[in-house]
């Protein structure tokens, strides 16, 4: 077997293929010695496997001697390939495959350059080298300013160092995952962190009516941790129908976003969002 084929276990299943596959794809060939077709597919999809040169592992795991794993993943033919990406089966097939067949299946698979490009930023920075990391993220931003992992990562240093509104500019013209709406709500909210509390709230009692202000006031609170309080003042605006309305409607999704669904202060705001809105 090559470097990147390993014979696996039940007991080390978790740790060569479901942890691996956090760091590269993962095939796991469940076979028999019995099996002619297997014998078949096995040199065919080692050499595809050496071919990537540590892009894909292949992980082979006897079905006769792992037959609880074999149920688990609904093993009702052998052999059967199955694809592993972030601890989880994402593709499949049964049956010993043409090369072509098995050459299209595996590089559908693997990570384009500029995924490697992000992978390779990971590994710098977890050396210690962050300059070196965001070059490389950016240079594949320049190329593909929609790529997530590029963006996420990025963002996620210069929200370390404070960089609010270029990480916002980064995040902006991506998908929303989950993953992108939480960084953008805690980029949003940490930009109020410099705003002068003492200062707004001498500019709200000075005019009511300054709209601006009581927003800037709410936000800053917020960045402060007082959320009860910014989520008030942001309530109030809305019910205000002013001109900074649907601005205080966002913040106050941004302060929902950050605190969690599960946060009993936000489903109680929540409800009164609707309520102010509709």
């Amino acid at each position: 077997m090559t470097t990147y084929v390993s014979d696996v276990e039940t007991t080390d299943f978790q740790r060569e293929v479901l942890d691996r596959s956090h760091e590269v794809p993962v095939l796991v060939d469940f076979w028999a010695d019995w099996c002619g077709p297997c014998k078949v597919l096995s040199p065919i999809i080692e050499k595809v496997v050496g071919e990537a040169g540590g892009r894909i592992r292949l992980a082979k795991i006897d079905s006769d001697r792992n037959q609880q794993l074999a149920s688990e993943f609904g093993i009702q033919g052998i052999p059967t390939v199955i694809a592993f990406k972030d601890g989880q089966p994402v593709s499949r097939f049964t049956g010993a495959l043409p090369e072509s067949q098995v050459r299209e299946f595996i590089e559908a698979l693997l990570p384009s350059d500029l995924d490697q490009a992000v992978a390779d930023a990971d590994r710098l920075y977890e050396a210690g080298d962050e300059p070196g990391a965001e070059r490389l993220l950016r240079g594949v931003l320049e190329v593909d300013s929609t790529h997530h992992d590029a963006a996420v990562t990025l963002a996620g240093l210069l929200l370390d160092r404070g960089d609010n509104e270029e990480a916002i500019n980064i995040l902006e013209p991506v998908s929303e995952t989950q993953e992108v709406k939480a960084m953008l709500a805690a980029a949003r909210m940490s930009s109020a962190t410099d705003l002068d509390i003492g200062q707004l709230e001498a500019a709200v009692a000075a005019d009511p009516e300054d709209e601006s202000a009581a927003f800037d006031l709410a936000r800053a609170k917020g960045a402060a941790g007082d959320y009860e309080a910014a989520l008030n003042g942001l309530l109030a605006l809305v019910e205000a129908r002013g001109e900074r309305s649907d601005d205080a409607r966002i913040a106050m999704l941004d302060i929902f976003e950050v605190l969690g669904s599960e946060t009993p202060m936000v489903g109680d705001y929540r409800r009164r969002l609707a309520t102010a809105i509709f």
